[in-house]
């Protein structure tokens, strides 16, 4: 069974108090999410790293506030987060050039990463069969990454200490409805022994 790590928008704009959309808490994941990251390239598990990438007009900004604009120092992937080796998709028709990426940094506009025009021929290249999903928001991007996997089939673990939420009452409900829809919750000990 072949297994890939999704790191779900761990961005300068939502991980550090500086950020544009900053989630209270979220710089306390990152050294999580950096542990999980090196894990999979040190076992040759391949890491799908969604990031917002929006233009400054694009529709997700009649419901959040302006953030993780293209080309700023806020859209940017947290630097303890990358792998060498990475391969940056973006969110339009293209070659893909996977092979031997150990990271896969998926560009989106939306909160749903399934959106991404790209995203499943990345999951059926990659082979991805088991999933390990991280990042942030635990109720916006992070639930959608989930249940979207779930929907196609795939098994799905959500890293409980590499994620963070928004409000803690909202998060246990994304997880809860997770759960219920098959998938499973670990931590960080569990996945990078």
């Amino acid at each position: 069974m072949t297994t890939v790590f999704f790191d779900i928008d761990t961005q300068v704009d939502f991980l550090y108090p500086a950020g544009a959309l900053y989630v209270p808490g979220a710089e306390r994941v990152v050294p999580a999410i950096a542990r999980l990251n090196r894990h999979a390239a040190a076992h040759g598990i391949a890491v799908v790293s969604t990031v917002d990438a929006h233009a400054e007009n694009d529709s997700e900004f009649a419901v959040w506030p302006h953030h993780c604009i293209a080309g700023t120092l806020g859209q940017r992937k947290a630097e303890a987060t990358l792998l060498d080796g990475r391969v940056a998709v973006p969110n339009r028709e293209c070659a893909l050039a996977l092979a031997g990426a150990r990271q896969v940094v998926l560009e989106k506009q939306h909160v749903d990463m399934f959106t991404a025009v790209n995203l499943g021929r990345v999951l059926a290249e990659l082979g991805a069969e088991e999933c390990v999903v991280y990042g942030v928001v635990t109720e916006v991007c992070v639930r959608h990454a989930a249940l979207g996997l779930l929907r196609t089939g795939r098994r799905v673990t959500v890293v409980t200490d590499a994620i963070e939420t928004l409000r803690a009452e909202n998060g246990g409900r994304a997880l809860d409805e997770i759960l219920a829809a098959g998938g499973k919750l670990a931590r960080v000990s569990e996945i990078a022994a």
